[in-house]
């Protein structure tokens, strides 16, 4: 027997908790987003407290809880990089040697020039940009002339905009797959992604059909080993894409993180054992890159209240583990919009533990992969399980770690 039958696994995407000790390399010392977030005023997450957030660093405005209902802690990505797609495959027990490439200048030329015969279709942009104000800024150009926008950003992604109306949705997807194979060896970037949009001039507003073009990760990685002991795997969010489709059984794409608490809710009552694995992406995408301070906080409240509800309908033999993937610090001290090398909050909650522990600082986000492993009766190349400590206090209950059941 496992000793959970089910894993819910929700990722805060930017949700940082501090600067890693190497921050100073990346331009981080100081950014903080969580910290941040929490001097700008008292922000009402009663539940995330009460589950240990406030007892894994000093929240302005927090108190730690006396004796938290989930086991708490921080982890520091192991990898070079502070991006989507090396913060989770490092919690899949991938670790990078080197970062994802990123273009402060946008792509080389001859680059450009290239997806441009492949594509037959000249560009606008090539620049780092926010994906809203680029398109306020080239939108109008780019429905008047048919060129797609190309820009990326801090993080290692090549990005096009396009009006629905202008490019159609098939060709978008089939530039970015001509994208993919083009930006491979020094020019790997970590993703590709399809921004469509819709709208007149003043107007513009992205579509819901973004679709993520990543590497494929190297193999094993958790969902490759979960997959080998038959355990189903539901995506909800981007978690399809972040893997390029590997050990994904099932999925859904969401519109806002509403949206994707929505459908946990209910891929918690559908689906009785295996992972659910979530990723909420509002809080970087609509927030931190934008730097929004007050949305941010928003956001993170909204969560708190739907997960005040959402617990009492996890079963004793559930674990939900809650964490991010990397920071995105809004806070307007800093000019930059891009990601922020920070360690990431680990909270992990079951029902039939009473009080949970401190989990520590962990070295690598490994760690949450090679928990959910170990459940499972498999294991990952990197990373300590912490599955005997938040599973302590109901070991009678359980079978030993490391023994499972097919699912």
């Amino acid at each position: 027997m496992a000793a959970l039958d089910r894993v819910i696994w929700i990722v805060l995407d930017s949700v940082g908790i501090g600067e890693l000790p190497d921050a100073a390399e990346y331009g981080d010392v100081g950014r903080n987003t969580l910290g941040h977030i929490a001097e700008s005023r008292a922000l009402k997450i009663p539940t995330l407290v009460k589950l240990g957030l406030a007892n894994i660093a000093p929240l302005k405005h927090q108190q730690p809880a006396a004796a938290s209902l989930g086991s708490y802690g921080k982890g520091a990505t192991h990898s070079p990089g502070k991006d989507t797609t090396t913060g989770h495959w490092e919690m899949a027990g991938v670790w990078l040697d080197q970062a994802f490439p990123v273009y402060k200048k946008g792509f080389p030329r001859d680059l450009i020039a290239e997806f441009e015969r492949l594509t037959g279709r000249k560009t606008l942009g090539n620049k780092p940009a926010s994906g809203t104000e680029i398109i306020k800024e080239l939108g109008e150009e780019h429905v008047r002339t048919g060129k797609p926008i190309v820009y990326t950003s801090g993080d290692s992604v090549f990005q096009i905009a396009a009006h629905e109306d202008v490019i159609p949705i098939a060709e978008l997807y089939r530039m970015c797959e001509i994208a993919r194979k083009l930006l491979d060896g020094s020019h790997r970037v970590g993703r590709v992604i399809a921004r469509p949009f819709a709208g007149t001039s003043g107007n513009f507003a992205r579509t819901s059909r973004r679709h993520d073009y990543a590497v494929d990760p190297p193999k094993p990685m958790l969902l490759d080993v979960l997959e080998e002991r038959r355990v189903p795997v539901f995506g909800i969010g981007k978690i399809h894409d972040i893997y390029n489709s590997r050990g994904v059984h099932d999925y859904v794409t969401t519109q806002s993180n509403v949206d994707g608490m929505n459908k946990l809710t209910a891929a918690l009552q559908q689906r009785k054992n295996g992972l659910i694995f979530c990723n909420l992406v509002d809080f970087d995408m609509l927030y931190g890159h934008r730097k929004d301070v007050e949305g941010f906080a928003k956001s993170l409240e909204e969560f708190d209240s739907w997960l005040t509800n959402f617990l009492p309908q996890l079963n004793a033999t559930d674990l939900l583990m809650i964490t991010a993937d990397h920071g995105c610090d809004p806070d307007p001290r800093w000019e930059t919009t891009d990601h922020s090398r920070e360690y990431v909050p680990i909270l992990a909650y079951s029902p039939a533990v009473e009080t949970g522990v401190n989990l520590g600082i962990r070295e690598t986000l490994a760690d949450m992969g090679q928990t959910i492993a170990k459940n499972f009766g498999a294991a990952i190349l990197h990373g300590t399980s912490f599955l005997r400590e938040v599973t302590a206090a109901r070991r009678d209950a359980v079978a030993p770690e490391g023994t499972a059941r097919r699912v």
